[in-house]
């Protein structure tokens, strides 16, 4: 059985496109904001210190959001297609009977591995006493 969801039902991945969405479109949204205020207000003559400079560095801001969200687009998108080509894990219902076997050993198992251990030629008291502590 595969542990892993799919990757439309994975909400890291669904974390990454909505956080990616979101920064482009805020710093969209800031950088045409505060570049549009700009340009009217050097446009028209009125242009103030806090307009000009202070609006400069909005609009960088607004830029670099913009770039991270893209970037994590970008990740989304190399993700998925990596995911495509990644091997379905398919496992037989034989395979999981024996690992329940391998999980869960019974105490006729370990008798029996003691009576398999290979205790040459000793005493029939020592090996008695071997296959009860092995129990």
């Amino acid at each position: 059985m595969n542990t892993r969801p799919r990757l439309t039902r994975s909400i890291p991945f669904w974390l990454l496109v909505g956080g990616s969405l979101a920064s482009a479109g805020a710093g969209a949204f800031l950088l045409v904001d505060k570049l549009g205020v700009m340009s009217a207000a050097l446009t028209s003559g009125t242009a103030t210190g806090v307009e000009v400079y202070v609006g400069q560095i909005w609009g960088v801001l607004g830029a670099i959001l913009v770039g991270a969200g893209v970037v994590g687009l970008l990740l989304a998108f190399g993700l998925a297609a990596l995911r495509a080509y990644a091997p379905a894990a398919v496992e037989s219902p034989a395979h999981v009977d024996e690992a329940a076997e391998l999980e869960a050993p019974s105490e006729r198992d370990a008798v029996d591995t003691a009576s398999d251990l290979d205790l040459g030629e000793s005493d029939p008291t020592e090996r008695s006493t071997l296959e009860t502590a092995a129990r």
